[in-house]
């Protein structure tokens, strides 16, 4: 159940309650594709990170170890030790991301596995009982992302059939939970608004599936390769339709700037990879902007990696030593740079809440913004 305690503008101030925990929001989810933060850090390390919600990815899973395996071990909070609330993407994405490797019809997709080739069929029905297995506290509705841009025609097709498969995600969560043995009973379903950047198409979708009573609904399909504006305008469009009793997830964004920005079009949870993967490529986000610990100039720099910051990382090692560790190739780079990246990540959604409980959001985001993207 979500309930909203404070307004600044469409900034929303709230709390999101749930069988395995109540979640602050705005809220950034911390993706664990296959059970785990790349870059070698566990369930207990996110507890010290501050993190509040665990995201991993249904196709690699149902891939590897299996479903029935992750069920048969108590499901993926007790398979990854995780005790707080756990997000599963539906595999919607893979029908984006694997678009040489997928055959999409009405009954679902078929894909080629990215790992042996083998063929593997998903649709609404077999994401939820993937899903249902797991024992998430939230399963994500089997829907197709589209590329951005893509023909009118195409869009609108996608989204009349991503609305079906809504509802026959929903007929099949309902009989799962009445025939099936569940990991998590209660678990919630969230809904996923597409329509590429087609204001028209967003908000005739968006009508739509807010008409399925569902526990949360997604804006999906956006950040993967439009401009920046292009976004925001979407979200601007779309924010009206959305229930305003229910909790809103942004997928798959983004920068701090992106947060910042959606979080004032009235977004409530975020997840990206870009913490974690910029962090195994050297790349720090910090309060004076975005650092390249790659760089020469850090070879005698005795410097903590953010002197605004109390992560392990910065409390710990200097930025010569990670210019050193990055260089040397060594793993511990990357454990130590994705540490300071997610708490940065859940340190920066903990100060956007305190700004929107102070009601001094505005002049947090005009503070921040410019400085947050300044690569240094």
């Amino acid at each position: 159940m979500y309930r909203l305690i404070h307004t600044e503008g469409a900034a929303r101030r709230g709390e999101f309650e749930t069988v395995h925990g109540t979640v602050q929001t705005p809220a950034f989810m911390n993706v664990a594709t296959a059970g785990a933060i790349k870059g070698a850090v566990s369930a207990y390390d996110l507890k010290k990170l501050h993190c509040q919600v665990q995201l991993c990815n249904t196709y690699h899973l149902h891939l590897n170890p299996g479903e029935d395996k992750v069920k048969a071990l108590g499901g993926i909070r007790r398979f990854t030790r995780w005790d707080g609330p756990v997000l599963t993407d539906s595999g919607g994405f893979q029908v984006f991301s694997l678009a040489q490797r997928r055959d999409i019809r009405e009954e679902g997709v078929t894909f080629s596995s990215h790992i042996d080739g083998h063929r593997i069929f998903m649709g609404p029905e077999e994401s939820m009982q993937i899903q249902y297995r797991l024992g998430s506290t939230i399963a994500m509705a089997f829907d197709e992302c589209v590329e951005n841009p893509a023909e009118y025609a195409y869009a609108k097709a996608s989204c009349e059939r991503t609305a079906r498969w809504l509802e026959r995600c929903k007929t099949e969560m309902a009989r799962l939970k009445r025939e099936e043995e569940a990991v998590n009973p209660e678990q919630l379903l969230f809904g996923i608004n597409q329509g590429c950047t087609y204001d028209e198409l967003r908000i005739e979708h968006m009508k739509r599936i807010a008409d399925i009573d569902l526990d949360g609904y997604a804006i999906g399909g956006l950040a993967v390769g439009e401009p920046a504006e292009d976004m925001y305008r979407i979200i601007s469009a779309v924010e009206p339709y959305m229930p305003g009793d229910k909790i809103r997830y942004l997928m798959g964004v983004g920068t701090p700037a992106n947060i910042l920005e959606a979080v004032r079009r009235g977004v409530d949870l975020f997840d990206c990879v870009m913490p974690s993967r910029n962090a195994r490529h050297g790349h720090a986000f910090t309060w004076e902007g975005r650092r390249n610990l790659h760089n020469a100039k850090y070879e005698l720099d005795d410097s903590p990696l953010d002197e605004h910051c109390d992560c392990p990382t910065c409390r710990g090692f200097s930025r010569a030593y990670l210019h050193h560790l990055f260089k040397a190739k060594e793993m511990l780079a990357m454990r130590l740079m994705v540490i300071h990246n997610l708490y940065f990540y859940n340190t920066l959604m903990e100060k956007i809440r305190a700004a929107l409980d102070a009601g001094c959001y505005e002049q947090f985001y005009r503070e921040n913004l410019e400085k947050l993207e300044r690569r240094i």
